[in-house]
């Protein structure tokens, strides 16, 4: 199939920022032009002519964390709406967490993945295998069984590695491997009972706290790991400023981590709590207004390379109870671009720098090959910047609707994805 994508702003670090023509073919990038003097004529023999006037024109968009849920839990999540909620979010790839049931620790589990993932025919999809059996902390999985399968990352993500050797052990591995390590960074005695971050709204609320160096501790050690063993380590969800400083001495000095952070932690702090708000309960949890500023600055630097969602969908079963009992997490997807818009919009980002936290550079930390110049694979995001909307999860393509900012009034979204050259998602036709 032939597409044209017609006078759009492309916004790549790696190509001139003008209005250009773009030819997709057979799902690869055949040619750009820039759009000065040129018509439609231009282009003949093409089977769709996308205008894109007035748009941005992205490598489509990369989260490096999300959970799909399915096998074990699809009445949260299955694959086949994770996607469709990915790419209706401008998301045209997602790397998807283990702690599925089974868990994703060996290849069977990660065949099925990629199996349902080829069925969705949407989002692409790479599966993160679990660092241990079962995620239960004492015995590594077969990482060669894991990257022959399709894996492309190992992480026990939702549970940390407490046993440091077995940290060290997996970073050695996954090295020989060519696999990446994403750690969740978490001392879990440090986060004892704790539901929300320990602070003066705990103490409001009566609610057991988390503090700063339950996240930060860990970091710090597994910075140490990753420096003795010059494996590739991604820290997950930032969320500390403590965490900030570990990683920004880290990479000064030359240590292979990589880091992401999370849009509800550049957006909400521990005070959107609330009276008891479980959409605002996750983990890590909010922190403060210095912690989300310092975020904010560590994304404007690069030192947090990344914005990932972890989209993690829960049903009413798990929200709808005490906030002590309330499952963690928040959906995201469809809610990231524009919440992370609002970064540019501030002056905290530049429309360039977004394009490199959202799209090259969880593409490089995956190890995939993504831009928008010849050649490459036809993976785009096209924006519309300006449009303004309102949140409303009951029309979100998730299952779940466990959203801190429903009815939230934001600007900008996808107006069309495009994922190996076809068009899984157009927003004019959905409307339609």
């Amino acid at each position: 199939m032939r597409i044209v994508i017609r006078g759009g702003r492309i916004i790549d670090p790696s190509q001139p920022e003008e209005a250009a023509d773009l030819l997709i073919e057979d799902g690869i990038i055949r040619d750009l032009r820039p759009s000065a003097g040129s018509s439609e004529t231009d282009w003949p023999g093409v089977d769709r002519l996308v205008d894109a006037t007035g748009r941005l024109v992205l490598p489509g968009l990369i989260d490096t964390h999300v959970h799909l849920r399915e096998p074990g839990q699809e009445y949260k999540e299955t694959i086949a709406s994770g996607c469709q909620a990915a790419v209706w979010g401008g998301v045209t790839a997602v790397c998807c967490m283990p702690n599925t049931d089974p868990v994703n620790d060996n290849a069977g589990v990660t065949e099925f993945i990629l199996k349902k993932a080829a069925e969705a025919a949407t989002a692409r999809v790479y599966p993160a295998g679990a660092i241990s059996r079962g995620l239960q902390g004492q015995e590594m999985s077969e990482f060669g069984e894991l990257k022959a399968a399709g894996a492309v990352a190992v992480t026990d993500d939702g549970m940390p590695v407490m046993d440091a050797q077995l940290m060290r052990r997996a970073l050695e591995y996954a090295r020989g491997f060519g696999l990446i390590v994403m750690a969740h960074s978490e001392d879990l005695a440090l986060t004892g009972s704790g539901v929300m971050n320990e602070g003066l709204v705990s103490t409001r609320l009566g609610l057991s706290g988390i503090p700063n160096c339950s996240e930060s501790v860990m970091v710090t050690r597994d910075i140490a790991l990753c420096a003795l063993t010059r494996s590739k380590l991604h820290i997950a969800h930032v969320s500390t400023r403590e965490s900030i400083r570990a990683i920004r001495q880290a990479k000064d000095q030359g240590i292979p981590v990589t880091a992401e952070t999370a849009p509800h932690y550049f957006t909400l702090t521990d005070e959107d709590v609330g009276e008891y708000d479980t959409h605002a309960k996750m983990n890590p949890p909010l922190r403060t207004r210095e912690d989300k500023e310092a975020i904010r600055q560590a994304l404007a630097d690069g030192t947090i390379d990344a914005i990932a969602t972890d989209h993690a969908p829960h049903s009413s079963i798990e929200k709808d109870v005490e906030f002590d009992l309330a499952a963690n997490g928040i959906i995201g997807l469809e809610t990231s671009l524009p919440l992370s818009l609002g970064l540019v919009r501030d002056g905290v980002l530049t429309i360039h720098q977004l394009a490199e936290r959202m799209s090259l550079a969880p593409a490089r930390i995956l190890g995939l090959d993504r831009g928008l110049g010849p050649g490459k694979p036809a993976d785009i995001t096209i924006i519309d910047p300006d449009a303004p909307h309102r949140i409303d999860s009951r029309t979100f393509q998730s299952l779940s609707r466990n959203c801190p900012f429903d009815g939230w009034n934001v600007q900008g979204w996808a107006v069309m994805t495009i994922v190996d050259g076809n068009i899984v998602f157009d927003r004019k036709a959905e409307a339609l």
